[in-house]
Parts: structure tokens; sequence; C-alpha cells
């Protein structure tokens, strides 16, 4: 059976989710405005300022559509926060086992 705290932290957890959702879903239902990437903004204020520049490099590849841009992008990210949790984990385990193994001082 879950004791007190456990019950008090389970409802704890779920606030805070409950929270983070209302919090992402705010901006994306009643804020409205123009959500383009600011590398189409970058190249438009260029070509505003300076009409000849021509970029110094070229992709290495093109991706077909904006929406697989997207997809890539957001799996970069999901594998660099994967990583970051990874490492963070892995020191929290080491350390909590550092702790439970030293003998207690009296």
């Amino acid at each position: 059976m879950l004791n007190r705290v456990d019950k008090k932290q389970n409802q704890h957890n779920w606030r805070l989710l409950a929270g983070v959702i209302a919090l992402s879903a705010f901006p994306v239902l009643f804020v409205s405005g123009d959500y383009s990437g600011s590398d189409g903004q970058g190249t438009e204020a260029i070509a505003t300022i300076k009409p000849s520049y021509e970029p110094w490099f070229q992709p290495v590849v093109e991706l077909p559509s904006g929406e697989i841009e997207s997809l890539m992008f957001a799996t970069q990210a999901a594998l660099g926060a994967g990583v970051v949790g990874f490492v963070i984990g892995i020191y929290r385990g080491r350390s909590m086992a550092q702790k439970h193994s030293e003998p207690p001082t009296s």
C-alpha cells in the first residue's frame, strides 16, 4: 500500500505534468502568429540589406520538404536529450551508490 508521503508525491507529479501540458498547449491554442523559421527570415533580411550577396556554402543534402526538415530536427533534439539524460542518470547513480556504500559516521 502507498503511504501518505507516496500519495502526496504522486499527486505532486501529476500536478506538475498537468502544468507542463497546460504551458505547452496554451501558446499553440491561443497565440496566433507567424511561426516560420529563422533561416527564411535571415535570408530575407540579408537580401534586403545586400541584394548581391551570395552564400559561401550550399547544403550537403537538400531535403524534399519542410516536414522532413522538422522531423530531422526533432530527431536530433530527442537524441541529444536522450544522451544528456543518460549521462545525468549515470552520474546520479554513481553518486547514490557512493552514498549507500559509505559506512555511517558516528
